[in-house]
């Protein structure tokens, strides 16, 4: 791609992040969904407006004489590819800073709003997803689990920076609500790779079944592991997650020894530290989500016990820069063609009010056995409705090693359209109306930085 081709498309592309959100804030509409609306404008798969490859089109006098279609084609799919590695290192980013603000105090103070909340907002989803798949195709194991773990699965991406924008974040019922998501990704990541196990045995197809990915397990033979590869498989994501925690916090230790919090080049192996983390995780098939967390996790205590310097950085870096192409990037992917091309309406149906009512109902019930109140019980139960990337990318590899078949699949990303959209202002309503039912449970942690400090 041309150098000032590429600096043209980067200037209108974050003229609009910072213009359509800004505009749209008249109208109360939460800064994710504003987000999500310029990657639908953007992106070839969105609205129909395909803005990069229309600007690309005005530049191509910029490329090869002759070769002006060849031009279009190369910037626009250049252009897309470097957005999506952006909102990959936004997604591994905020996950981080989550992880991060994270304070273990507060987390021992909801431990079994935490248990419920992970426990409920699994089993009841994951069962209902079971059945919607079952009454399709009874005899299909591997796809009734398949289905139960894309149920099971919370987009931890849109629960945090929600919470964060209205202000949740440091209180018992965000800290609940936060953690028993990364908990309940974990239960799901696991009951994904036990059915495409499964799957790879009933079909004795051997290696490289999932293309692009770097777990071992999807280039390895199926047989390798034989019945053992479940017991195996937690034994694995246990010990990472042992192991990661106290890598990542003496690794973050001997940093802050030999650098002061306000030198640049701690920041560079921050990032290096989060970004072998989660390499390390996609290495054993655990999620870039439940990876970047975890070294959040590992550095919050580091964090905490020098200058908020560090933490003040790395988010500025995250949230004015990186973490709102996730969400472009995630609305440029939204492909609304999947409407009319499903082939059976029925699977949508009860793909979509499956997920929906398994999802609230769990949430609230958890939420109401832990002495939480009613609003808060809805709002947990939204919270864990929206389904995105990691439910998406599950469904691709289900579709690619051929477990979903085209309807299921399109009933997925309909899913995702449906559930993402509208829940942030949802959630928004639910407070707006029950200010005083939230301020109760307010918990301060010490020491964390203020809203007000970071502008």
């Amino acid at each position: 791609m041309n150098d000032s081709a590429f600096l043209i498309l980067f200037l209108s592309f974050t003229g609009l992040m910072g213009l359509v959100p800004f505009l749209l804030r008249k109208f109360h509409i939460p800064q994710v969904i504003s987000l999500l609306i310029v990657g639908m404008l953007i992106g070839p798969a969105g609205a129909g407006v395909d803005l990069v490859k229309i600007i690309s089109g005005w530049l191509s006098f910029l490329g090869t004489p002759g070769m002006e279609a060849e031009t279009v084609r190369h910037t626009s799919e250049s252009f897309n590819t470097v957005i999506n590695s952006l909102g990959s290192l936004g997604l591994m980013l905020l996950m981080a800073l989550a992880g991060m603000e994270a304070d273990f105090k507060l987390i021992k103070s909801v431990r079994k709003p935490v248990i419920m909340l992970s426990i409920m907002t699994f089993l009841i989803p994951a069962i209902a997803g079971y059945w919607v798949y079952w009454y399709f195709k009874p005899t299909d194991l591997a796809g009734k689990l398949l289905y139960a773990s894309l149920f099971a699965s919370h987009s931890v991406g849109i629960v945090f920076p929600v919470m964060r924008e209205l202000k949740l974040s440091k209180t018992r019922f965000g800290a609940a609500v936060l953690i028993s998501t990364v908990v309940t990704d974990i239960a799901s990541i696991i009951l994904l790779a036990v059915s495409v196990q499964l799957h790879r045995q009933s079909t004795q197809v051997s290696h490289m079944v999932v293309k692009g990915t770097l777990s071992i397990f999807d280039h390895v033979s199926s047989d390798f592991f034989g019945n053992s590869f479940v017991p195996v498989f937690l034994g694995i994501v246990l010990l990472y997650l042992i192991v990661s925690v106290l890598l990542v916090s003496l690794s973050g230790k001997f940093l802050l020894k030999y650098f002061q919090p306000g030198e640049d080049v701690l920041i560079t192996f921050v990032l290096l530290v989060i970004l072998c983390t989660v390499i390390v995780g996609e290495l054993f098939g655990i999620n870039l989500v439940v990876g970047a967390f975890i070294a959040g996790l590992g550095l919050s205590q580091v964090v905490r016990q020098r200058d908020m310097i560090l933490f003040r950085r790395m988010e500025s870096i995250g949230y004015g820069f990186l973490i709102p192409f996730l969400f472009v990037s995630i609305g440029m992917e939204t492909d609304f063609s999947a409407f009319g091309a499903t082939g059976s309406w029925l699977i949508v149906i009860l793909t979509v009010l499956g997920l929906m009512l398994s999802k609230v109902s769990s949430g609230y019930l958890a939420m109401r056995i832990c002495g939480f109140n009613s609003p808060q019980g809805v709002a947990a139960g939204l919270m864990t409705v929206p389904q995105l990337s990691a439910t998406l990318a599950a469904a691709a590899i289900g579709k690619e090693i051929g477990i979903l078949d085209k309807e299921f699949f399109n009933a997925i990303i309909i899913l995702s359209i449906v559930t993402t959209l509208p829940i942030p202002s949802l959630v928004r309503m639910v407070l707006a109306c029950n200010k005083s039912s939230f301020e109760e449970t307010e918990f301060r942690v010490p020491g964390v930085v203020k809203e007000d400090d970071l502008l």
